[in-house]
């Protein structure tokens, strides 16, 4: 080999061994894990922490890799909240307000009874200020939220006797999570929370007497009408449903600038596609529930209305002695009333025309 090719080589091999290196610290490989709150049967809600992940990989090249696992295999479903605290998992795909018994402020991420549909809680929580407040609220628990997906509004629940009255809940045992089942008790019911894998069994043992769930495609995949025949409408508890991505705040802080546009990214397609997916798969799984004879019922007016009267009874309570819920629920009654307002006009006359008179030909 003459000089200047020995040079050439050595000057290469130089190059190499200082490239190599910088181009592993630009793009370092990752391994997270999440825990989720839901059972693989339920593909569509477990499916969100499944797409999440899914994109983060394609977005990065592969270097930054998410596995999921479901509820019970890390650990228990309503688990993942102390477990993303402590440090000992990465990240968590559940719902906010399975966790209202250590704070009643964690019902907002998901749903408030009588709260915002799914198009109203997304614009408050992206462009209202909803999100900033529930992340602050959630600095106290080393967690940084990520909206994650959303079922729209949910049917009522499942009963094994017809509701037409208040009277018919006193004493009635409802798997209902959350403040929902809060005020579901100040109409005289006796909540449960229970997850999503749990609830059949415990129908089937007449444990309870009453399950909400989601809605006709995941609760036709669980076989509630089975036991239980009377589905009611709508699910007022849950006039949308949002889940979230929870991460450990210094998890989240140590991950490459990068690799959090890749998940924020990966996370906003979640949100979206999940509500997309209900929607498609929803009217064909109400239909099937209908000819195998489910009988469908409204709720009574008066329920309703008592129903609705004591949830803002509660809040009121509530902001009264909690700082922390007093603060965003400021926020979130005024966004509240104003998105509504809007919708009624618009939204509400054109879905109240549309479904109420189908074309004479179509």
């Amino acid at each position: 080999m003459d000089k200047r090719r020995f040079l050439r080589a050595g000057l290469a091999a130089s190059a190499a061994a200082v490239s190599v290196p910088a181009l592993a610290q630009a793009s370092p490989n990752v391994r997270w894990r999440i825990a989720s709150s839901f059972p693989k049967s339920l593909d569509t809600i477990y499916g969100g922490a499944e797409v999440l992940a899914r994109r983060v990989g394609q977005i990065t090249g592969g270097k930054f890799q998410i596995s999921v696992h479901a509820a019970g295999e890390l650990m228990p479903a309503f688990g993942v909240v102390d477990a993303v605290q402590g440090g000992s998992i990465e990240c968590a795909h559940t719902a906010s307000y399975y966790f209202v018994g250590k704070s009643k402020t964690f019902g907002f991420e998901t749903t408030l009874p009588f709260g915002m549909n799914q198009r109203q809680q997304n614009a408050w929580m992206v462009h209202g200020g909803g999100l900033a407040l529930v992340r602050d609220f959630l600095r106290d628990f080393n967690i940084v939220s990520f909206p994650g997906g959303n079922t729209g509004v949910q049917m009522g629940g499942w009963f094994r006797k017809e509701i037409k009255s208040l009277a018919d809940l006193k004493g009635l045992k409802m798997r209902i999570p959350g403040i929902g089942g809060e005020v579901m008790a100040r109409l005289g019911a006796v909540p449960q929370n229970i997850p999503g894998g749990d609830i059949y069994p415990a129908l089937e043992k007449g444990t309870i007497d009453a399950a909400e769930w989601v809605g006709p495609y995941d609760d036709e995949k669980l076989g509630f009408y089975k036991i239980a025949p009377h589905y009611y409408y709508p699910g007022w508890w849950e006039s949308n449903s949002m889940y979230s991505f929870y991460v450990n705040t210094k998890t989240w802080e140590a991950l490459p600038k990068d690799y959090q546009a890749a998940f924020e990214a990966a996370a906003a397609e979640a949100n979206s596609d999940m509500m997309a997916e209900y929607d498609f798969k929803n009217p064909a799984a109400l239909r099937r529930l209908v000819g195998s004879g489910v009988k469908l019922h409204a709720y009574p007016l008066p329920l309703m209305k008592a129903a609705q009267d004591a949830a803002f009874d509660l809040y009121r309570e509530e902001a009264d002695k909690n700082p922390s819920f007093k603060k965003i629920y400021e926020s979130w009654s005024k966004f509240r009333g104003e998105v509504m307002l809007w919708h009624r006009f618009a939204e509400h006359t054109y879905a109240n025309f549309v479904y109420n008179n189908p074309p004479s030909k179509t």
